[in-house]
């Protein structure tokens, strides 16, 4: 693939009882980017806010909500919203990049990683984050540059929300959108329309605009996919076909005994292409949630905040009272000096990268000069991944008791994986 070709994005996977081993919810994305894009981790506290308080996304100002939940946020750093994440209220959700037969809104609007954080800020279900985003859609529209370039590139943007009861596929084309729910086994999505004739929503007008352009006769059923389908989709899109469908079958290899240690070996897989490595891009971020059904027990999400699962290390982040801040994972902040915001945007190129990636970096070049070395670090740093999964098995079952320090876990992992760096 040419480096100037825009990123194949991403995969999101779901599992739910019984496709998973115990009786929880398994929530896992990788985010795929431009190679050099930074991916910063960021929590951000439930918040209270004045009435009429206007909210500056990445591009445009819409009204603020009157109060947000608590999340966390794995993101590029260079926009406001995110790829990926959670809230405190046992919600995650992940966006893909998708293209139909209509044709992108080539001004700026939302982008459909605004759309992860406001669902996240804004919904306390994962039926109320659709009900989030499809009208923010009808009000603001998606739309604008969707990485760090002044080459234009924009989608349109399928998501796949999740609580700890059930999951919703959203797919979207401009302001129309369908969705689809889902209550058990294992799905994931890709760069492709995935939903058909299974239909649980849609937008109202979205049968009437499709006869009214000529893509759909009116007469017999419905097909989402088929009618709203490209005509001529990018070659990106074939190849999202293929990871989707392999996708498809490493979770469907192990449903039934879902874990999240399971989930973080399909997003670690790179002959299907799940994890990425291609060209100028990459896997840049990835994420698995465990979502309890048992309200009584926490959330815990895992993050990477850097590229490559197959070489990064998953740390836990569950939401407590206290939260301790990991400026180690922060990007850096420019202000209005951020070629980002100044008109025309991307005109030039700023250091991103925080703490953590570039101890990570080095070690990717130690790993790739060095191999025995490369080995030796890999091992440690997956011994320390499978302390904290074994702690964080023992939380569940009640072997050590839930505490206040479950708020230091992302910032101890942080501390300790840099330690190994040194």
């Amino acid at each position: 693939m040419a480096e100037h070709e825009p990123p194949l994005s991403c995969d999101c996977f779901v599992s739910l009882p019984p496709g998973s081993q115990d009786d929880h919810v398994i929530f896992g994305k990788n985010s795929d980017r431009p190679r050099d894009e930074v991916q910063e981790v960021l929590y951000y506290p439930a918040t209270s806010h004045p009435s009429g308080t206007m909210l500056e996304c990445t591009y445009i100002q819409i009204p603020q909500a009157e109060h947000t939940h608590a999340v966390v946020l794995s993101r590029p750093s260079w926009l406001w919203g995110a790829e990926m994440g959670a809230n405190d209220k046992g919600v995650c959700i992940g966006n893909e990049a998708v293209w139909t037969r209509e044709a992108i809104d080539p001004g700026e609007a939302l982008l459909g990683m605004d759309l992860v954080r406001l669902g996240l800020e804004r919904a306390d279900s994962a039926w109320g984050a659709v009900s989030v985003i499809t009208g923010l859609l009808e009000q603001h529209g998606q739309g604008g540059p969707c990485r760090e370039d002044p080459a234009p590139f924009s989608y349109h943007n399928s998501f796949l929300l999740v609580d700890r009861n059930e999951a919703w596929v959203l797919e979207t084309s401009g302001k129309l959108w369908v969705a689809q729910k889902v209550t058990e086994g294992v799905k994931n999505i890709s760069n492709a329309l995935t939903i058909g004739t299974d239909i649980s929503a849609e937008h109202p007008e979205l049968r009437s605009v499709a006869q009214a352009q000529g893509w759909w006769s009116g007469e017999g059923e419905f097909c989402f996919n088929e009618v709203f389908k490209s005509e001529n989709p990018p070659a990106r899109m074939e190849l999202a076909k293929k990871r989707y469908s392999g996708g498809t079958q490493l979770l469907q290899q192990h449903d039934g005994s879902v874990t999240a240690e399971v989930m973080m070996s399909i997003l670690r897989d790179k002959p299907s292409g799940i994890c990425m490595d291609s060209g100028g891009f990459r896997t840049t971020g990835s994420m698995v949630s465990i979502l309890p059904r048992d309200p009584s027990l926490p959330c815990i999400h895992f993050l990477t905040a850097t590229p490559d699962p197959s070489r990064s290390v998953f740390k836990p982040f569950i939401f407590s009272e206290s939260v301790t801040p990991v400026s180690r994972v922060i990007s850096p902040q420019y202000g209005p000096d951020d070629p980002v915001r100044k008109q025309p945007r991307f005109q030039s190129q700023v250091d991103r990268r925080h703490d953590l990636y570039k101890a990570h970096e080095g070690a990717l070049q130690t790993m790739e000069t060095n191999p025995d070395a490369g080995n030796a670090l890999t091992e440690t740093l997956r011994m320390l991944e499978g302390q904290c999964l074994t702690d964080i098995s023992a939380l569940l079952s009640g072997e050590i008791p839930a505490d206040e320090e479950l708020g230091d876990l992302f910032f101890d992992c942080v501390d300790t994986e840099l330690k190994f760096y040194q």
